[in-house]
């Protein structure tokens, strides 16, 4: 009788605990914003890797993935977000970032508005930093530390399949006229140093830079990240510079700006293996060979 009054207590002890944490759940979920507006094509993204792409009212017309993004409400580009339509739509959080007019934040914080900035990332470990930090924001830390996790030990696969490659020197152009590259500044420069090539501009002051020093340093590879321009024109013109040796062996390439300029974690991953195997042709000998 004493046993089953016992059990009796600890089943109901145990329902009672679990009543107060699905409690503690509700309020804390209460507490999470439940109308976001996103005015970056990557946090965009990020949201609904978070399971969070419901909750978003509102964000810019260049935010297209996922595809569900293309039909939430337009509040204007990166640089010039409409406040009217912010305020309209009635947001609990608006996701800004470093080019976000500063002027237009303070404004929308003057109303009451909270809102996140979220500068462009340098790095990947910086790029993490800022998933794991909005996951908090939107109530789903979990969800995002997992997801940074199977990132990390991706690219840590990477860069153990490069390590003991010789690392091309690399140049990647993301500007034409004038000729502009990334420096240490551009976390394009990270995917340049994790796929295990060298960044020939890595450490240049600023990202202006000379067809004259790129043929000084002698580049094996060139990338040219679209932004705008017609990249088969820069391609040409490369190879008009026979002595270079990434001309001398054809390894200029192409690459989609969307890959390399706004990645989430997952996507810097995707293109981090392109990238890796484009430095080091090698690999994708190896993966057939087995």
């Amino acid at each position: 009788m004493r046993r089953y009054q016992l059990l009796t207590v600890s089943i109901l002890f145990t329902a009672a605990a679990l009543q107060a944490l699905s409690a503690n759940d509700v309020c804390a979920s209460e507490n999470h914003p439940k109308r976001i507006i996103s005015l970056a094509p990557s946090t965009t993204e990020e949201l609904y890797l978070l399971g969070a792409g419901d909750r978003l009212v509102g964000d810019t017309t260049y935010c297209v993935t996922p595809r569900a993004a293309r039909y939430k409400e337009k509040v204007g580009s990166l640089t010039k977000a409409d406040l009217e339509k912010i305020v309209v739509l009635k947001p609990d959080l608006v996701l800004a970032t470093s080019i976000t007019n500063p002027k237009a934040i303070q404004k929308l914080r003057d109303l009451g508005i909270e809102v996140r900035i979220f500068p462009a990332p340098k790095t990947f470990t910086i790029l993490c930093d800022q998933f794991v930090e909005l996951g908090i924001a939107v109530g789903q830390e979990l969800r995002a530390r997992e997801i940074v996790k199977a990132a990390e030990e991706k690219v840590a696969d990477i860069k153990a399949r490069t390590a003991t490659f010789v690392k091309p020197k690399v140049f990647i152009e993301i500007g034409a006229k004038p000729l502009f590259t990334a420096n240490s500044d551009y976390i394009i420069n990270d995917f340049v140093k994790l796929a295990g090539g060298e960044n020939i501009a890595e450490s240049s002051s600023i990202g202006s830079y000379s067809k004259e020093e790129v043929l000084r340093r002698d580049a094996d590879v060139i990338l040219i990240v679209t932004m705008g321009f017609a990249g088969e024109a820069e391609r040409e013109a490369w190879r008009k510079l026979k002595t270079l040796n990434a001309v001398k062996h054809d390894r200029i390439y192409i690459i989609s700006s969307q890959k390399m300029c706004g990645p989430t974690p997952v996507t810097f991953v995707k293109s981090l293996e392109e990238i890796s195997v484009l430095l080091h042709p090698e690999l994708s000998e190896k993966k057939r060979d087995e």
